[in-house]
Order: C-alpha cells, then structure tokens, then sequence
C-alpha cells in the first residue's frame, strides 16, 4: 500500500488546501513529551500530598484526573491544536477538512485513547496510524481528526502590491479567515471569471455590498496577513 502525506482539501469556494500529515514517530515522541510533563506535575503533587500526612491525597486524584484527560482537551482547543509535546515537534491536530479543531472532536479523540492504548503500550494505535492513508489512530477516526506539520506556508507579498488592506467588519473564524487569505494569494491560477464568481461566494460572509468582490476579498486578505 502506498501512502501520500499529503492531505489535500477542497473548500466549498473551490480552493485547495493542503497540509504534510504526520506519521508515528513524531507523534509517538511528541506523547512521550506530554507524559513527561504529566508525570512532573502529579511528582509534585505527590510530594506535596505527603509532606502533609496523604491529607490531600483527593486533590492528587483530581490533579489526574484533570492532567489525563483535560490537559490533551485544553491544549489542543486553545493552544492551536498543540499539546506541549506536539509544539516542541511543530505538529498539531486539525479536523479533517483542516479547520481548527473544536472541543467535541478533540474529547472525543482524546476520550478513545482508552481504545487505541490496548492490548497495551497503544498497541492498536500504532496499527491503525499505520494502515490508515492518513495516519489516524482509532481516535482520529472517531472524531474526524488529522495531525500535520504546523509550518506557515510561505507566500509571495508582492502578489498584493495592488491592493489596500481592507479592515472587515465582522469577527471571522479561522475558516473564513483561511478563505480570504488562499484567495487572495493563489487567485493568480484563476480565470478573471472564476476568480468573480469565488470572491462573490467568500465576500458573502460579510454583510457588506462592495462593488469589486475580488479586490475586497484581496484586501481583507491582505488585512488578516498583517498589513494595516
């Protein structure tokens, strides 16, 4: 079986994203990471728990409790799907059509780490990472999931020369801010009339009538990437 690690996607407005997916290795040395910081953290309450007789012996189980299964949870909701072991390898995980992960998918994989760590030492996770094309351990699959490299694509600036940053109106998740900004870096491998009829669609979101959709979704690309 041959395995691309490439997950490519295509946006409703007809735009390709991709990603380079993770495989084992990396992932299985960013979790060992993780359980290291884990394992600090219940050391020292443990310590603490028994410089005080075992008094506070409920409050380690609750430290466990949160470290096993909150830690992954948090992290990866609200640190750009990076635990601090994927951080350290620059590696994170996304939904599957490559949008941020949320709290429901991100408890759920999480959640079936009970499944992917038997018969022991994650044995099934191991295998389903490596006969899936995507690399998905059990979990992944249950919750739609993919870990990739995190690296920034590079883009070329002077592409929007032409264009005054536009500030939006409106707050934009990250979907949307992903649509305006791959527009408005690859519109150059677009028909003029291709590129009206996607701009038209992203330009939707906003509730905002412009007169040229393409320039003011350039624009607002050219906003979110830094320039004000």
């Amino acid at each position: 079986m041959k395995f691309d690690t490439i997950c490519l996607v295509e946006t409703p407005e007809g735009i390709d994203l991709h990603a380079e997916l993770v495989g084992l290795v990396p992932r299985s040395l960013a979790y060992g990471i993780d359980l290291l910081v884990r394992i600090g953290i219940l050391t020292v309450f443990g310590i603490a728990v028994a410089l005080t007789g075992g008094k506070l012996g409920g409050l380690w189980l609750v430290a466990y409790f949160l470290l096993e299964w909150g830690y992954p949870v948090a992290f990866e909701v609200y640190r750009n799907g990076q635990t601090i072991g994927k951080k350290a390898f620059n590696i994170k995980v996304v939904n599957d059509d490559l949008t941020p992960i949320q709290f429901g998918p991100s408890l759920v994989r999480n959640l079936l780490r009970t499944a992917d760590i038997f018969p022991f030492f994650y044995v099934f996770g191991a295998i389903s990472i490596c006969l899936t094309s995507r690399f998905q351990r059990l979990g992944d699959l249950a919750a739609g999931t993919v870990v990739i490299y995190a690296e920034e694509p590079a883009y070329d600036s002077s592409a929007l020369d032409d264009v005054t940053p536009v500030t939006p109106v409106m707050a934009l998740s990250e979907a949307q801010q992903t649509a305006f900004i791959n527009f408005s870096l690859n519109r150059g491998n677009l028909s003029q009339a291709r590129q009206q009829e996607i701009a038209e669609i992203i330009r939707d979101v906003i509730p905002q009538r412009i007169d040229d959709p393409v320039d003011y979704v350039r624009g607002v690309g050219k906003w979110l990437l830094g320039a004000k």
